[in-house]
């Protein structure tokens, strides 16, 4: 019966099992390993759901249709299936699905799955390595209008030597700002006479 399970499973992606739960079928996206600069496929894992136990029709045609029976019988077995997987938990602890994980009792006697991590065999890692395109084009929305990034690129290098030409006054005032404070410097130090610009070292000159 596991292996019917298992094949519907990986169908529609999900099973229930009367008074145990549903199994979902999920998916971790894909991701890069810069590392090992490898595109990492993406991994299966099951997910249970207690609180929903009831199959669809659907389920039980496919049962009747791999058992070579009428519908009702399948419900029938079915059912019963599902009373005895039950109470093998309730006896064995732990009871081991191949593929898919373990249905097992906690303390509380709840019962609990643990999935396995799937990575099917067709899905392997690939090379990825980050490409740079500098001199690449493409469209960019800047405000309502669409620029290419090369007009962006030249804009944004005319909008800095726009500003450093628009800001020259302030350097120039800023080097007047520390010549003045030079010059106060020198004054405090030497007195405020006019005489104090000049070099006062006296020199002896011999006759």
């Amino acid at each position: 019966m596991f292996d019917v399970l298992t094949s519907y499973l990986i169908q529609h992606n999900s099973i229930s099992i009367p008074g145990l739960g549903t199994i979902y079928m999920e998916k971790n996206a894909a991701s890069v390993d810069a590392r090992t600069q490898q595109m990492v496929p993406p991994q299966y894992y099951y997910r249970f759901d207690k609180y929903f136990d009831s199959p669809d029709r659907k389920f039980f045609s496919y049962l009747a249709t791999q058992q070579g029976v009428a519908d009702f019988e399948a419900i029938r077995t079915y059912n019963e299936f599902a009373q005895q997987l039950r109470e093998r938990i309730q006896r064995e602890d732990t009871v081991n699905w191949e593929g898919v994980g373990q249905l097992a009792r906690d303390q509380e006697g709840n019962i609990v799955f643990e999935s396995l991590l799937i990575n099917p065999s067709f899905v392997m890692p690939v090379s990825s390595r980050k490409v740079i395109h500098p001199d690449a084009k493409h469209l960019l929305l800047v405000g309502d209008r669409q620029r290419t990034t090369t007009e962006m690129n030249d804009w944004l290098r005319q909008g800095k030597a726009s500003s450093w030409k628009s800001s020259w006054w302030l350097y120039a005032l800023l080097a007047a700002i520390l010549s003045i404070m030079v010059l106060l410097f020198h004054f405090a130090y030497n007195g405020w006479q006019l005489d104090a610009a000049g070099n006062q070292q006296k020199l002896q000159v011999d006759k």
